[in-house]
C-alpha cells in the first residue's frame, strides 16, 4: 500500500496567503518525516479555498525542500493551459527531481478561469481528450507535430527530454471521464466525494488490470472518534464555506449551492475519521472493497496550523503502521 497527503493549500479565517503556503511548505516536509510516501497538491484560481494557482510551480518548490517523497499534482487544470506547456514542466520537474514527480491532470469545471485564461468553453466540454493526447504524445516521444481541432503546429523536438516520463493520472468524476482514461491505460484519481461503492464500481468499469487507481480521502485522527468529528465540524465549514463561493461558472449555468456543515457531516461519515483503530480499519476496509492500493489523505480539514502537523504526525506513527 502507498500513502500520500493531500494539501488544498487553503486560507483559513484569520490568515493571509503567505500563511497559508508557508503551512503548505512545512505540512509536506511534515509528511516526508512522519513516513509518508508522496504529497498531492490542489490547484485554483481566484478562491480562498486553494490559493496555489500553479500546482507544478508548488511541486518543483516542494521537491526541492524534500528529500525522499513523490510531489504530484492533483489536479493540474488541462482546460485552462497549454498541455504542451503542462508537459515541458512535468519533464522538467522529473528531471531535476530525479524521478520524484507526478503528474495528475484533469478536465476542471466550467468556471470563469476559462474566460480568464482565454481558453472558453470548448476547451472545457470537447477539449480535454485532445489536451490528454497531446500531452501524453510530448512526454513519450522526440518529436511531435499536432493537427486537431485545438491545437495545431509543425514538427518540434522535445526538449527537455525525461528518458522516464513522469506517470499521469487522470481524475475522474464522471463516466465519459472514465472511459477516457481506460482507453488510454491510465489510473484514475478518484476524489473525496463519493464512498466505496462508487469507487469500487468506477474500478470495474474501467476495467484495465493492474493499473494503480489514487483513492483521495478526508483523514482525521484524534483519541476517539467523536473527538475527531467534533473537530471537523468546528473547524472544516468556517473555511470551507467562503472557499467554495468562489467557484463561480464563467456563464449563466446553475451551480447548486453546498452546505458546508452538512457537507462536513458527510465527509465525516465517508472517510476515516475517529482513532488510529477507526482510521485503520476505514483505510483497510476501503482497500479490501475497491482493490486500490494508493491513498491520499486531506490533512488539513480541520482548519489550523496546529492541528494539520498533529494530524500527519498521528497519521504517520499511529495508523500508517497498522496498515503497512
Amino acid at each position: 500500500m502507498r500513502f500520500g497527503i493531500f494539501l488544498l493549500a487553503a486560507r483559513f479565517p484569520g490568515q493571509d496567503d503567505a500563511a497559508a503556503l508557508a503551512r503548505t511548505v512545512e505540512a509536506a516536509v511534515a509528511a516526508e518525516r512522519a513516513g509518508f510516501d508522496d504529497v498531492w497538491l490542489a490547484e485554483h484560481h481566484f478562491m480562498t479555498y486553494g490559493v496555489v494557482p500553479s500546482a507544478t510551480v508548488m511541486a518543483g518548490h516542494l521537491l526541492g525542500v524534500t528529500r525522499r517523497v513523490h510531489v504530484g499534482t492533483a489536479v493540474s487544470v488541462l482546460s485552462t493551459q497549454h498541455p504542451v506547456a503542462l508537459a515541458e514542466q512535468a519533464a522538467l520537474l522529473s528531471l531535476v527531481s530525479g524521478g520524484r514527480f507526478r503528474l495528475g491532470v484533469g478536465r476542471g469545471g466550467p468556471w470563469r478561469d476559462l474566460e480568464v485564461f482565454g481558453t472558453g468553453l470548448p476547451r472545457y466540454e470537447h477539449g480535454f481528450a485532445e489536451s490528454l493526447d497531446l500531452l501524453l504524445a510530448w512526454l513519450r516521444s522526440d518529436r511531435v507535430s499536432w493537427t486537431g481541432e485545438h491545437f495545431r503546429f509543425r514538427e518540434v523536438p522535445v526538449v527537455p527530454r525525461a528518458p522516464a516520463p513522469p506517470p499521469v493520472a487522470v481524475a475522474c468524476t464522471s463516466r465519459e471521464t472514465e472511459r477516457l482514461a481506460s482507453s488510454r491505460g491510465l489510473p484514475m484519481l478518484l476524489g473525496m466525494h463519493v464512498g466505496d461503492e462508487e469507487k469500487a464500481a468506477a474500478v470495474e468499469r474501467h476495467g484495465v488490470p493492474d493499473v494503480p487507481h489514487v483513492s483521495v480521502h478526508l483523514a482525521q485522527v484524534a483519541d476517539t472518534r467523536d473527538e475527531a468529528v467534533g473537530l471537523l465540524l468546528d473547524g472544516m465549514p468556517p473555511w470551507l464555506g467562503p472557499g467554495l463561493d468562489g467557484y463561480v461558472p464563467v456563464d449563466d449555468r446553475p451551480r447548486p449551492s453546498r452546505d458546508p456543515l452538512a457537507y462536513t457531516r458527510r465527509m465525516c461519515d465517508l472517510h476515516p475519521v475517529g482513532s488510529p483503530d477507526d482510521c485503520a480499519a476505514a483505510l483497510a476496509a476501503t482497500a479490501e472493497r475497491t482493490g486500490i492500493g494508493h491513498f491520499v489523505l486531506l490533512v488539513e480539514a480541520a482548519g489550523s496550523h496546529r492541528a494539520t502537523l498533529d494530524n500527519i504526525a498521528r497519521l504517520g506513527a499511529e495508523v500508517l503502521p497498522r496498515l503497512r
